[in-house]
């Protein structure tokens, strides 16, 4: 029951077989991570090293974790516009992201020739958050932080922080010197972050898209919200509801706390607080600059944003009960 809860599976059906491809799925991209990263790393250090920040990273971008070890807080801001660095970590980071349920399904098109709702919505809507995401990015920091790049390097540095804001956490431009506009847009997509089953954090993007489609029904006098043709149950439109409204609720709350014993600029803050909820991993730079109390608040909402709102109070309730 937990790995069904956990994998969001509907049933128990083929939940054995599901853990067996996380497992080998996980291996088998973490591995070409590592192959790939390691020749392009070899180019600037020794081999051994190479290998080991390769098997480093890959882990790391694959599970959507953040971490690196590139040294000062520097993430991958030296490959901002070297296409293999750009091309591995992207990847490994929306494989992460996608979720093994929908990998899974996308395996075995060839043979179903069909997709699951599930796997429609998390990849349709990817796609479309990445897509704006790289836009708005381009747009709002085209004088400002990539003003000194080439075409590409632009392109590259805005695809990057679209993909890895929704939860890896890792960049290629310093997210301190980003304008206030495009932190607050990024907040918004951490918010959001990857999808169910996955390693990333944030409401879903499966949550986002019944918000959408509950706007959209309402403003269409619609009272059933139907994406791709099939009528989503009342229990699903309450769940999402109830997952943004607690997770907002704790954004708030810890935001407000900051502020009240942090002085410090409010949309530092406000990153800050996000990025600990969704588990993105990005940092302005502050956190480090926190108080004690402050960086205890801050690993709270670490916890909490991973657990899930939602599921702990229903741990909470139960336990009443």
């Amino acid at each position: 029951l937990i790995l069904q809860e956990a994998m969001n599976q509907s049933s128990m059906e083929g939940i054995v077989r599901l853990i067996r491809r996380v497992v080998f799925y996980s291996l088998a991209i973490e591995a070409a991570g590592l192959v790939l990263f390691t020749v392009r790393f070899a180019v600037d250090m020794p081999l051994g090293q190479a290998a080991y920040y390769g098997l480093f990273h890959s882990v790391s971008l694959f599970n959507n974790a953040g971490f690196d070890i590139l040294g000062d807080f520097r993430s991958f801001t030296p490959y901002v516009d070297d296409p293999i660095v750009n091309v591995v970590s992207i990847g490994l980071i929306i494989l992460g992201g996608l979720g093994f349920v929908v990998l899974s399904d996308l395996v075995d098109y060839r043979k179903k020739r069909r997709l699951t709702l599930h796997s429609k919505v998390v990849l349709s809507m990817s796609a479309a958050l990445i897509a704006i995401g790289t836009a708005v990015i381009f747009i709002f920091e085209y004088i400002n932080t990539l003003q000194p790049l080439g075409w590409d390097g632009k392109i590259w540095a805005s695809l990057f922080q679209s993909v890895s804001a929704r939860s890896a956490g890792s960049n290629t431009v310093i997210v301190a010197d980003l304008r206030q506009a495009t932190q607050f847009f990024i907040v918004m997509l951490m918010f959001i972050g990857a999808s169910p089953g996955s390693a990333g954090g944030g409401i879903k993007t499966t949550t986002f898209t019944v918000l959408i489609g509950a706007v959209i029904a309402m403003i269409r006098g619609k009272e059933d919200i139907v994406l791709f043709k099939q009528r989503l149950a009342r229990e699903r439109i309450y769940k999402a509801l109830t997952i943004t409204m607690l997770s907002l609720a704790l954004v708030i709350a810890v935001t407000m706390v900051l502020s009240a014993i942090e002085d410090r600029q409010f949309i530092r803050l406000l990153f800050e607080t996000v990025s600990a909820f969704s588990t993105a991993g990005l940092d302005t730079g502050l956190t480090r600059q926190l108080t004690d109390f402050g960086k205890t608040v801050i690993a709270l909402t670490m916890f909490i944003g991973r657990v899930g709102p939602l599921t702990l109070c229903l741990l909470y309730t139960s336990d009443a009960a």
